[in-house]
Formats: C-alpha cells, structure tokens, sequence
C-alpha cells in the first residue's frame, strides 16, 4: 500500500480506534500535547537528536520532504527547539507536522500556522545554535523508539508511531472499530442505552466470579 492511499485511509480514523485495533502500538508520553489542537498529523517519520541546541532542528527542516513529520529528540529539556518560524517553514514545505521532545515557543504564532505541531513544554527560552548532532538516525521520542521512515499518526488524543507494516497489519480492524463506535453513538442519539449495546451485564458477572469475559458490543 502506498502512502497516499494509508494516509487517505488514516485520515478517516483517529488514534483511539487505532490503539484499541493494536494493543502493542509504540504510544508517545501523554505530556507530549498539540500546541494547535483540531488537527490531525500523518506523516513519514524525519529524526533529529540534540540537546539545547537547535542547529540540527534547522538542517533536518531544511532537508525535509512533503509529508514528511519532524521529530525531534531534545531529551526532554525545557528550552525551546521550535517555534512559529519553524512552524510556518514546515507549512510552506508542505511537511505532516513537527513533535518535539522539549520545548516550543511563539505559541500565538505557531495556533495560526495549519501545521500540527507537538511539545513537551512552552518556553520563552530558545536554545542555542552553535553545535551539530545527529539526524536521520533511530531516536527516543516521547518514550518510544522512531526509526527514519516510520509512519507518524497524532490527534488530539497523542502519538502513535508505527512501521508500515504495523500499520496495514491493523488497518482494516481499526476502520471495523470506529465503523461500530459510529453506529453506536447514533443509536445513543436515538436514546438507545449504551449498557443496551455491550454484552455489560454478563461481562460483569463474570469478571465477578473470577471467570474469563471481554466487554464487546453487540449493537
């Protein structure tokens, strides 16, 4: 499957459905938030590691692609690798967005630019531009490990990274999810209970007398 048609196809689902379609997904910390929430990310998986120092953040800007996501490795430091002027940089090269394991800054400015854009922090502090590290090597972002290359999936939710190949693994399960969650919260339109639609009352007598049970829908 090619990306455009996994990307159109992504676009349609959120990160919720897909972690509950695989269990085992790489998920990014929590505290890695949307500093522009209401967009959804999808991209090819650029890297860059450093620490205080956002030099390297510039040339793997510069050397990004469309579609491509900027992720950045700032070790979790409290100071700023990115801001509006990056953002807006990445909007005019058409880049999925830009994580950041560390700070950001302009936060005014980065809300009026279409580009998703995650941080750990706000900071007014920018980092320094005087040292080299290294880009397009396997990091740690948020937690997990991202790979050049891996697809990068963010909402309002989080981040989950993914190979293609774990991603077209559970692709058709993750549409199966959301299509029964749909149809679900429109019967709840309809004051339809949702206790009515789970198999709730056997799961939970089960699980009260210690036997294997799952909670599914039966809508």
């Amino acid at each position: 499957m090619d990306f455009n048609t996994l990307k159109e196809r992504l676009l349609k689902l959120d990160t919720a459905c897909l972690c509950d379609a695989g269990k085992k997904l790489r998920v990014m910390d929590p505290e890695i938030q949307p500093i522009n929430p209401g967009l959804k990310m999808i991209g090819i998986a650029r890297t860059v590691h450093c620490k205080d120092d956002f030099l390297s953040v510039l040339k793997a800007l510069h050397d990004a692609k469309e579609e491509e996501v900027l992720v950045i490795d700032g070790e979790g430091v409290k100071i700023a690798l990115a801001g509006e002027l990056f953002a807006t940089e990445g909007q005019r090269k058409k880049l999925g967005g830009i994580v950041v394991d560390g700070g950001c800054r302009d936060v005014k400015g980065i809300r009026e630019v279409n580009l998703p854009l995650y941080a750990r922090y706000i900071t007014p502090v920018v980092g320094a531009s005087s040292r080299i590290f290294h880009t397009q090597i396997k990091i740690n972002c948020g937690g997990v490990p991202v790979s050049p290359g891996d697809i990068i999936f963010g909402d309002d939710d989080g981040i989950i990274v993914m190979s293609k190949e774990e991603v077209t693994e559970i692709l058709d399960t993750a549409e199966n999810i959301q299509r029964i969650e749909e149809k679900v919260l429109n019967k709840m339109k309809d004051n339809k209970s949702l206790v009515e639609m789970l198999n709730f009352l056997d799961h939970y007598e089960k699980i009260s007398k210690k036997q294997k049970s799952k909670l599914i829908f039966t809508a």
